[in-house]
């Protein structure tokens, strides 16, 4: 698989601070990639360091393999790192011909860009005339005017209200569907898991975990559990070989899995024991739960 992108013991110090700290992960071609951490963990300064607008202090990356150097690398890069900046005068169409000008790309590419942001009707319209959404979606357009090979979105639907957060991950997802690799920042555990493929989880600069976002959640679950005596229940549980972990809180037992186990197995189980279940549900974890469990061993 071709690589896009790839961090090597990257470390950046801002003075005593440490803002990202020896990190490694590899982009490859044809994934969403998550870079996901609360404000403060590195995401923004490990993006500016790819994209040449930060000095790294310590470590490596290299682009499409190392085949080429950044400077090159970059005309294949569309990225948008910081709010949208655009003529507030002219209109979506004369500041995205600004934005062909100096990068070189034929006009002809701007109505298709438009279209797939869905602003096609409105490419005549002032931009001081445009929602913050549509502001978000014509950057889009302006980092896609190249066809790059990949898309750097740092925080894209920061500030936006629900429609536009809807409308700018439908968007994501249909540029990645035509095969364009899509690298985004983002403190959402909701975004990553709706439309990322792959996760890099960052905390105080250190990554926890780095992988497919399905792999991070395919544990084998948990169930919640309240019966008509407790403290016998909890001691089948500890005892049980399915389980690796059992919390308790408000009279709520959960027992976390080890391996599969189907609800009425377990049912069968404490009945034979004499425990009553009056309440039994089984969940699955979500990336939100895998991400406490990272951020709380830290």
């Amino acid at each position: 698989m071709e690589t896009i992108l790839k961090i090597e013991n990257l470390t950046k110090k801002f003075g005593s601070l440490t803002a990202v700290n020896n990190l490694s992960f590899t982009i490859n071609k044809g994934n969403v990639y998550g870079i996901l951490g609360p404000n403060g963990s590195g995401k923004s300064t490990t993006l500016g360091i790819v994209l040449n607008v930060v000095n790294k202090t310590q470590g490596q990356f290299s682009w499409f393999d190392g085949t080429v150097n950044t400077h090159e690398a970059l005309k294949k890069v569309g990225a948008i790192i910081e709010r949208p900046n655009f003529y507030p005068y002219m209109t979506a169409m004369q500041n995205l011909k600004l934005v062909c000008k100096i990068k070189g790309v034929d006009f002809n590419k701007i109505d298709e860009k438009l279209e797939i942001v869905g602003l096609i009707e409105r490419k005549n319209s002032k931009f001081s005339a445009f929602s913050l959404g549509m502001k978000q979606r014509l950057a889009i357009a302006s980092a896609l005017l190249n066809d790059p090979e990949i898309l750097i979105l740092d925080e894209p639907t920061n500030g936006l209200d629900p429609q536009g957060i809807h409308q700018i991950r439908e968007i994501i997802k249909q540029i990645a569907s035509n095969g364009t690799t899509i690298l985004l920042a983002s403190h959402l555990l909701d975004e990553v898991e709706k439309v990322c493929t792959h996760v890099v989880v960052l905390r105080k600069g250190v990554k926890l975990y780095a992988g497919r976002v399905d792999a991070m959640t395919s544990s084998h679950g948990f169930f919640e559990l309240k019966s008509n005596n407790n403290p016998q229940m909890v001691k089948l549980l500890e005892n049980h070989t399915s389980f690796n972990e059992i919390k308790t809180q408000d009279n709520l037992v959960t027992a976390f899995l080890n391996k599969p186990l189907k609800s009425e197995d377990l049912n069968t189980f404490m009945f034979e024991n004499q425990v009553v279940l009056t309440h039994l549900v089984q969940r699955k974890e979500s990336l939100e739960e895998q991400f406490l469990q990272l951020t709380d061993h830290q």
